[in-house]
């Protein structure tokens, strides 16, 4: 009898890592330093190492790293930041915590903002341009980054979902004025809480952001600006620098995976499969199909205990908060066909196989 197979469950991380990820714990609670430290200085070395940025500084979370991001920038009341109509509310929530207004573009087929729509949308008040890598997907940033040059207007990138992805020889993260990472559980590289992370390549913004998620100190007791606490857990980091070690095997594991998918799946019924997914480029956080059967599918794949996700179910600009009457038809499109196919480095190959064959049975029936 079959297993189900969730979409992920994070209790199947393999028993030597948790067991590694216990002795660290250990060693953390035997030194009693649960702030700041050795693990948060090692993991942000380590940030700068893989990534190639000239300053990386570990954060609470990815929503924070974009607060503060916008912050360094003194981006505020009546400047405008350019967001995709389509991305996780984080991206578009931290523009109006900072008073300023989200201006939402439609995007492309993969998801990512659509760069040719970009020149309707500027005004005086355009400040930055925040770039979302979604589902781990880069968006053109040689691209973007020219355009925004030409225009003078800072570039954010959101890079919650595209950690290690590689365009051009640069990584993603490291391209843009400021790039902010979330280390949520559930990403390519995740703690076992909430974390985030910011990097760039000016000492100055560099300086600024380490006041800005220390209460605005400079050192203990010498604030220098109006900060906030976002600083991240010293066990956090821990376990961080311990995931760090696997993060290429798991990477090589995610590709191997996402490769089985693309030939079982290639062909069925109107399934559109992810472009680019074994490019350097993607780092296969999300294996995203697009379907005009979604929830049919969906509910038959439930039926057979097979866990699925959709990223995402509406897009920001129209929710209540972020309410515009714009219309984006590509985002809005996409969030009645697209569906997330189970796909992380603790499953194996046959469940996978059994992924797909229970979707080509559905198309039997379904055409």
């Amino acid at each position: 009898m079959y297993k189900p197979i969730p979409f992920l469950d994070l209790s199947l991380i393999p028993k030597e890592i948790q067991m590694v990820l216990g002795k660290k714990f250990d060693i953390m609670l035997e030194n009693g330093i649960f702030s700041g430290g050795e693990e948060v200085a090692l993991f942000e070395q380590n940030l700068i190492t893989y990534l190639g940025a000239r300053y990386a500084i570990a954060c609470a979370n990815g929503t924070d790293a974009l607060e503060v991001a916008l912050r360094a920038l003194k981006i505020g009341p009546r400047d405008e930041v350019i967001v995709p109509a389509l991305t996780w509310v984080s991206t578009a929530e931290a523009v109006i915590l900072v008073g300023a207004k989200p201006v939402f573009v439609d995007t492309d087929q993969s998801g990512l903002m659509d760069l040719n729509l970009m020149e309707e949308l500027i005004t005086p008040h355009t400040k930055a341009i925040i770039p979302v890598h979604l589902y781990g997907k880069m968006v053109d940033m040689h691209k973007l980054m020219t355009w925004a040059s030409q225009k003078r207007i800072y570039v954010i990138e959101d890079n919650a979902q595209g950690f290690g992805a590689i365009q051009n020889g640069k990584r993603a993260g490291n391209w843009g004025d400021i790039g902010c990472f979330s280390f949520y559980p559930t990403k390519n590289l995740g703690a076992i809480g909430e974390a985030g992370g910011i990097t760039t390549n000016h000492e100055k913004l560099a300086n600024r952001i380490k006041k800005w998620i220390n209460h605005g100190q400079s050192t203990r007791d010498h604030h220098e600006l109006v900060g906030k606490n976002s600083r991240i857990d010293t066990i956090q980091a821990g376990f961080l620098n311990v995931m760090f070690g696997h993060y290429d095997s798991f990477q090589k594991k995610r590709k191997e995976l996402a490769k089985i998918y693309l030939k079982q799946l290639k062909g069925i019924g109107d399934l559109n499969l992810p472009i680019g997914l074994l490019d350097t480029s993607h780092n296969c956080h999300l294996f995203v199909v697009q379907t005009g059967y979604r929830d049919g599918l969906k509910s038959f794949l439930m039926e057979k205990e097979i866990g699925t996700a959709i990223h995402y179910p509406g897009i920001i600009p129209k929710m209540r908060p972020y309410f515009s009457e714009t219309q984006f038809p590509v985002s809005e499109k996409m969030t009645q066909t697209v569906l997330s196919l189970p796909l992380n480095p603790y499953m194996d190959k046959s469940q996978i196989l059994r992924v797909c064959k229970a979707i080509r049975e559905f198309y039997s029936k379904t055409s």
